[in-house]
């Protein structure tokens, strides 16, 4: 009995001999513990940190194409769920578990790749690594969320019905991996690989041929270099598009005594029952 209560103190301590009880719960690592980002606790209403967000939530930037007209940054996920918050649907590309050696070991992380859109014309990638994978896809939902652009739609051939495929040849590259989206008549389909077709689905192509070539089979560069040729659909200026161009003020010239009145948090109205 007198083994067992001194053993049971032992382990209590934290071992034998100096510094048993040293460090207590904090564990013998060259972490800084929790710094008090946020808990449980936080409110659920949105105070926007940037202008571009005060100017959303305020109702002065009616669409998210004013956004993307001016090339405005946008850093707040939130500005993204404002506009498409009902539409955007999100899907876990890939859990990998990566590993960094240590004096102690190999310190392990989960890094995840989320794929967001709407499927009607604006698509995302999110990429985190983090200790949990709830994290890393929470983190990774908000990164593919804030990295949000626009995709453009074409014909294969006559302009007859809605856009359904990507208005030319375009390339995307990321590693060895190069990924060549090609026009495809109507009722093709996509003819993929599953991590593009994701992709293009959720993009809201209809139809198109891809290309591939490298080492497909790391999927972070696979989906990146697709997300790359996604992109470049906007960045071919076709002859549709040469009409002379009408500048207008950016919202933050345009609004400019608005956002040089400081910002207040309005107080919760207290609900009386």
């Amino acid at each position: 009995k007198q083994w067992y209560q001194r053993r049971v103190a032992i382990t209590a301590g934290g071992g034998f001999g100096r510094g048993g009880s040293r460090g207590g719960s904090r564990g013998r690592g060259r972490g800084r513990g929790n710094r008090g980002r946020g808990g449980a606790g936080d409110s659920k209403e949105w105070y926007p940190c940037t202008k571009l967000g005060r100017l959303v939530k305020d109702g002065m930037i009616k669409k998210i194409e004013e956004i993307y007209l001016f090339s405005l940054p946008i850093k707040e996920a939130e500005i993204i769920d404002f506009f498409l918050g009902s539409k955007l649907k999100d899907e876990v590309l890939k859990i990998m578990p990566v590993q960094k050696q240590t004096r102690a070991g190999q310190r392990t992380r989960f890094k995840a790749f989320v794929a967001i859109g709407d499927y009607d014309g604006h698509i995302g990638l999110g990429v985190k690594c983090s200790k949990e994978v709830a994290t890393a896809i929470r983190g990774a939902i908000i990164l593919a969320k804030l990295s949000v652009i626009p995709v453009r739609r074409g014909y294969w051939g006559n302009k007859i019905g809605m856009p359904h495929t990507v208005p030319c040849k375009v390339t995307g590259k990321c590693g060895s991996v190069l990924v060549r989206l090609v026009p495809a008549p109507r009722g093709t389909g996509l003819v993929s690989a599953p991590v593009p077709k994701k992709l293009l689905n959720m993009a809201g192509f209809e139809d198109c041929y891809t290309c591939a070539t490298g080492q497909t089979a790391t999927l972070g560069n696979f989906a990146k270099a697709t997300f790359a040729a996604i992109a470049a659909t906007y960045a071919y200026l076709t002859p549709d598009m040469w009409s002379p161009t009408v500048f207008t003020n950016s919202p933050y010239q345009e609004y400019t005594d608005y956002l040089a009145k400081p910002f207040v948090k309005q107080p919760k109205k207290e609900v009386k029952y």
